[in-house]
């Protein structure tokens, strides 16, 4: 999917970008995904509304749980736990408006939820930015919190 905004390939059940286009839902359905999750608020760039109806178009599944930019919560870190949960082994297609927001939520995901080392799981989002101020703040306060 490399037609993709900072798309990420994570694992055989998950991957991640930035915000698809409506072309891009038939080749996640052919590719074998089955849920799309959209972390992205109705105002950040390129939000698709209709999202939903593209994705239902394709026989995806869809699973809004947006993310405030500026003011990321243990509750939407626990919501999206949830969800991923829900998925079990299904092939899951994560994003926001440019997989920002996705990479430190996945990042952590794998870190509390699955047990990988805070190294393996830095590499992914590495790749897409350095997070600013409040997400690594986010990140710091998750990873505290979550500690066995």
């Amino acid at each position: 999917m490399p037609s993709l905004i900072s798309y990420v390939h994570i694992s055989n059940t998950i991957a991640t970008a930035g915000q698809p286009q409506a072309e891009h839902f038939a080749l996640l359905a052919r590719a074998g995904y089955k849920t799309v999750i959209n972390l992205a608020v109705p105002t950040s760039s390129n939000f698709m509304p209709n999202e939903v109806e593209h994705c239902a178009q394709q026989g995806l599944d869809y699973i809004h749980l947006p993310v405030a930019w500026n003011n990321p919560t243990r509750e939407d870190f626990e919501k999206f736990v949830t969800a991923m949960k829900s998925l079990s082994d299904s092939k899951s297609f994560i994003h926001c408006a440019l997989n920002k927001r996705v990479s430190v939520f996945v990042f952590l995901y794998r870190v509390i939820e699955l047990g990988e080392t805070v190294e393996v799981a830095s590499q992914e989002p590495q790749q897409i930015w350095a997070p600013n101020e409040i997400w690594s703040k986010f990140k710091h306060d998750m990873l505290a919190g979550f500690k066995p």
